[in-house]
């Protein structure tokens, strides 16, 4: 955050004033120049001896233009970011968060009009108000107006690595479901184009669509949500790092279901996340120009495919997958299975010794395609079972000292 110190007698906000207006009038000539910045100093003294801080930011934000615009020669950046962090510290002057809040978006709105000039100082300075600001509220709005300047004014690397902290920004700004819902499409739609950000990119749609839960409350505002839904669906699809997604539990998602144009996409992900390699297969005979058309590649999703099959024969095994049924499973040779099971343990989705001797494969762990209810309940049981084991082991090794210490005891006494 920008600090102001003061190297002049006058006021900080009336020497910004003063400048600016001898910048807007420099070129009508002394005569007509000297009277108009007379008046606008003496109007802003006004204004700070009348505390009305709301119109003193309109003031000087009415020749800021000339400034933002105007092109600005390196040495002369610091008294531009200057003369902006003078007018963003008028919120620490305001009366009220609602007068500090009226400021802010003055400010906001200004550095908007025109976002593809000097986009990288116009974050910069729009940081600084993000601190200046007393409201949570207006912080949270602040955050927003950097974000679309960023993407207006082709920054995103100035706000990207701020991402990280979403999370902790939105349980700081304890903001509603509707306005995490803006913030997360926002940040979509930077990561969208933004290169080496697919994973994240992806959380960011899962984060979006996870904000609409079915509700009446939602029922409008849902239908704007599929090509996000159906975005997602093809960046699972797509990705070799992905093998498990909770789309398919959210309303977002499964209203595509029964929606004309994005019901084959539903499709794909439910084989995807439920069935096998043969369900894909059939489904890109009769649907190959529509994966043309999303960019998916049909042998990478084969290749995908084949891994996700493994995982489900995992799932349904009790432990002990048969070479045959892989083979059957995946469509592939017996030859050819080892090499499945290396690609599906480098990709740390199974973790399983292979028994060559008798063709089994001998699972110990394997990624859930889907991670729901079931998956819970199961994990609960799984974990009431480790915990009454244990219990019992602790009670064994009790009683067991308990037996050796009282041998311990009758042997001293028979020595005496």
């Amino acid at each position: 955050m920008a600090t102001i110190v003061n190297t002049t007698e006058e006021e900080p906000t009336l020497a910004v004033v003063r400048s600016t207006a001898q910048l807007a009038w420099a070129d009508a000539g002394a005569e007509v120049a000297d009277p108009e910045v007379a008046r606008l100093c003496a109007e802003a003294q006004q204004h700070a001896l009348a505390g009305r801080w709301l119109d003193m930011a309109s003031l000087m934000l009415a020749n800021a233009d000339l400034l933002l615009l105007a092109p600005t020669a390196p040495d002369k950046a610091a008294d531009l970011e200057c003369v902006l962090t003078v007018i963003c510290n008028l919120v620490t002057k305001a009366e009220s968060e609602d007068e500090a809040l009226e400021i802010a978006r003055l400010i906001c709105a200004k550095l908007a009009h025109q976002p593809g000039d000097k986009p990288t100082l116009r974050i910069k300075v729009l940081f600084s108000l993000y601190n200046l600001l007393p409201s949570l509220s207006g912080k949270a709005l602040v955050y927003r107006k950097a974000l679309e300047l960023a993407a207006a004014g082709k920054a995103a690397d100035c706000v990207v690595p701020t991402f990280k902290n979403i999370d902790a920004f939105v349980a700081y700004w304890g903001i509603g479901k509707p306005e995490q819902r803006d913030l997360f499409l926002a940040v979509t739609r930077i990561l969208k184009d933004h290169k080496g950000m697919t994973k994240e990119y992806f959380k960011f749609l899962n984060k979006y669509l996870a904000t609409f839960d079915g509700s009446a409350d939602d029922a409008d505002a849902i239908g704007a949500a599929k090509e996000e839904a159906a975005a997602a669906i093809i960046e699972f699809v797509k990705s070799s790092d992905l093998y498990q997604c909770d789309l398919l539990d959210m309303p977002a998602v499964a209203q595509l279901e029964k929606d004309e144009k994005y019901q084959p996409v539903y499709e794909l992900l439910k084989i995807f996340l439920t069935q096998r390699l043969d369900s894909y297969l059939a489904f890109q005979t009769a649907n190959s120009s529509l994966l043309q058309g999303y960019g998916l590649v049909h042998e990478e999703c084969i290749t995908k495919m084949r891994l996700m099959s493994l995982l489900d024969l995992s799932g349904h095994c009790s432990g002990e997958i048969p070479y045959s049924a892989i083979t059957k499973a995946l469509e592939i040779n017996d030859d050819e299975v080892e090499y499945w099971i290396v690609k599906a343990i480098s990709s740390k989705i199974l973790d399983c010794k292979v028994d060559q001797l008798n063709q089994l494969v001998i699972v110990s762990r394997h990624t859930a395609r889907v991670f729901g209810m079931p998956q819970w309940q199961s994990l609960r049981s799984k974990l009431g079972v480790w915990r009454g084991n244990i219990a019992s082991a602790i009670n064994t090794i009790q009683a067991n000292k308990v037996t050796e210490d009282g041998g311990q005891g009758m042997q001293g006494l028979m020595i005496r």
